[in-house]
């Protein structure tokens, strides 16, 4: 088979990704962290597409693994870079932020140790070839190389039903602040997002204009729930044995109302997000009735 078939293209550029960010996240470095934790994401969002069967159920069992590994360091490096942001500010209290550095410096140190054997477990070279030879398999060999149609129709479905699950969640979210469902509409803003990198990929199309908005959207939304991660976890300071003094608990009910207007704030910002959010879902949808070519 052509080395330039989409399919394989598609793989070896997700898989290049993971090689090249693994090592320096296994080393703690915060920037390879979040790097391969989205190579992970966009490579199990590419596995269905061009493989399939028990193959396909056990690349993304060993690249979801990952993925969870990884995410949870994650989660605790943005809330002590989010901590670090509210430290410069003269209003929030150094002790509560101090306190609050401390807990989650201790939390992180214990996922980071498993997030380490976990990516000390993954033979990636194996995964490579694992991987690839799934892709082959499936692959018509004698389909031209500039093209793999079958696979951008199976994108464009998968695309589809990703939009539709996007226009539920913003249907359910409404108007009003309401965290949890904010959440979804996240989650479902981010698959579609990595199946319509899929989709250009495998259509070796330049345009990202939708791509960049669903970003935007995702890092929107994505800012809001690491703020509300941030407020659990005060609460549950507040709430636990290491309670601090009156004083300080005084000072994290006033970071909580910080972060909670800052979560208010980014909602307003999210509803100016709704409207091109729901045009890029109908024009996802209309692809139903395009030639796979042009959708």
């Amino acid at each position: 088979m052509n080395e330039s078939h989409p399919s394989e293209l598609l793989i070896r550029q997700r898989l290049l990704a993971l090689t090249r960010t693994l090592p320096s996240a296994r080393n703690g470095d915060v920037t390879a962290i979040h790097q391969a934790r989205v190579a992970t994401r966009r490579m199990r969002a590419a596995l269905p597409i061009v493989t399939r069967g028990s193959k396909c159920r056990k690349l993304t069992k060993v690249v979801s693994r990952l993925t969870r590994a990884l995410g949870v360091v994650r989660e605790h490096d943005v809330a002590l870079l989010t901590l670090d942001e509210l430290a410069s500010d003269a209003s929030v209290s150094r002790e509560s932020i101090d306190l609050l550095r401390t807990i989650l410096m201790e939390e992180r140190d214990r996922l980071f140790a498993d997030m380490a054997l976990e990516i000390e477990r993954v033979n990636l070279e194996k995964l490579q070839r694992k991987a690839l030879a799934a892709v082959h398999c499936l692959v018509n060999r004698r389909a031209p190389a500039l093209s793999d149609p079958k696979r951008l129709r199976t994108v464009i479905k998968r695309a589809i039903r990703r939009a539709l699950a996007l226009q539920v969640a913003i249907d359910n979210a409404g108007g009003i602040y309401l965290p949890d469902r904010l959440h979804q509409v996240r989650i479902a803003v981010k698959k579609l997002r990595y199946v319509l990198e899929v989709a250009r990929d495998l259509s070796r199309s330049r345009a990202s204009a939708r791509i960049r908005m669903l970003k935007s959207a995702q890092d929107l939304l994505g800012r809001m729930h690491d703020f509300e991660m941030l407020i659990m976890r005060i609460r549950a300071l507040q709430g636990s044995d290491r309670a601090p003094t009156l004083k300080v608990s005084a000072d994290l009910d006033r970071l909580v109302r910080r972060l909670e207007m800052e979560c208010r704030q980014l909602h307003v910002r999210y509803m100016g997000f709704k409207k091109k959010l729901l045009e890029l879902c109908d024009y996802v949808t209309s692809a139903a009735d395009r030639p796979a070519s042009a959708a």
